[in-house]
């Protein structure tokens, strides 16, 4: 579709575009966020293949729309941005795609990837919200849109569909029993899964200590 050298102008400049967009971004999806993605995504094709250029393009992109950031009005900016740089349709189309595969959207809505190239940005998205990492972002996130951080009364819903998930307004330990908890076991590569296992584990030692010192337990 393109030569080397031309993947990499198109890559550096929608990463500097990307870069520039998420520069103040506070809500844990900033341009860090999106280059650990990217970074991840690529890791993980070393083992598992795939398009390299597909990859780090959707995954460089896979925010720019996202329903927690943006208001579009029907507006696609990653495909105006797509456009703007001349990509053929028959690609813009592909890396749409992958993107609307990548988030997650309810505890009870199927969210399966299609293609390699979208198993391998989705997993990559999906390891940075667990571990360490996905717990700072976790809190920002909540913090960001004024939640509680925990709240006994209030109990982890699994969501039936996407509409019930974006409107939950529930405090934010929640979101680990309603997704970031799920996570492990909805990776598509064993790459991911392999990643997924520390990090994983450290949420659940995160949670068992976040009790304790609520119970004050000692």
């Amino acid at each position: 579709m393109h030569s080397n050298i031309r993947q990499k102008e198109l890559l550096s400049q929608t990463e500097n575009y990307i870069k520039d967009y998420f520069e103040n971004e506070g809500s844990g999806h900033d341009w860090w966020h999106i280059h650990r993605v990217r970074n991840l995504a690529l890791k993980i094709a070393e083992s598992e293949g795939g398009d390299l250029f597909t990859i780090e393009m959707a995954a460089l992109l896979h925010d720019l729309d996202d329903w927690k950031l943006a208001n579009t009005n029907g507006n696609s900016k990653t495909k105006a941005w797509l456009k703007e740089i001349h990509l053929p349709d028959d690609a813009i189309n592909q890396i749409l795609e992958i993107i609307d595969q990548v988030s997650f959207k309810g505890a009870r809505v199927d969210t399966k990837a299609i293609c390699q190239e979208a198993k391998i940005v989705q997993d990559a998205d999906r390891l940075d919200a667990i571990g360490a990492i996905g717990i700072a972002r976790t809190f920002a996130y909540g913090g960001h849109k004024n939640r509680l951080i925990y709240h006994p009364e209030s109990k982890p819903e699994m969501h039936k569909s996407f509409e019930d998930y974006k409107k939950s307004t529930a405090p934010t330990i929640n979101h680990f029993y309603e997704k970031l908890l799920l996570l492990k076991e909805r990776l598509n590569t064993p790459t991911a899964v392999r990643i997924a296992k520390t990090r994983h584990r450290f949420m659940e030692e995160f949670l068992q200590q976040f009790f304790n010192e609520w119970d004050c337990n000692f």
